[in-house]
């Protein structure tokens, strides 16, 4: 009983292990400096707010790459109002990732959104 007991708990661990590690985000396998710099080059921007939980999840996923993102920041400092040039470009929500040909996707989204929207690989 207690051999059969040890096997479901180590069946038990390994499954949760699993269960993490395909929960994980899969940016280790992409060059995200690559991608990065292939969104910044096809003219694709996220605009977003300091305060902005979402945003900020976004810059995270990209890790050290988010230094080749172009980012626009939408909010006044004191977190209050939005900036002119958001405005000027509609931006109702965050964050919102505006592409060259204008299209838009707004809330977080994953590589494989920006990549088939904007044509960058993820290798």
């Amino acid at each position: 009983m207690v051999r059969i007991s040890m096997v479901m708990f180590a069946g038990l661990i390994l499954s949760v292990i699993f269960l993490i590690a395909s929960c994980s985000p899969q940016q280790d396998n992409v060059n995200l400096d690559k991608f990065a710099q292939c969104l910044s080059e096809k003219g694709v921007a996220m605009y977003g707010a300091f305060w902005c939980g979402h945003c900020n999840n976004q810059k995270k996923m990209f890790g050290d790459s988010w230094k080749s993102i172009v980012y626009v920041e939408c909010s006044t400092s004191d977190g209050e109002s939005q900036t002119e040039a958001c405005k000027a470009e509609n931006i109702r929500g965050y964050p919102t990732w505006k592409f060259a040909d204008g299209k838009t996707l707004e809330g977080e989204v994953s590589f494989q959104q920006l990549s088939r929207y904007s044509g960058c690989a993820l290798s």
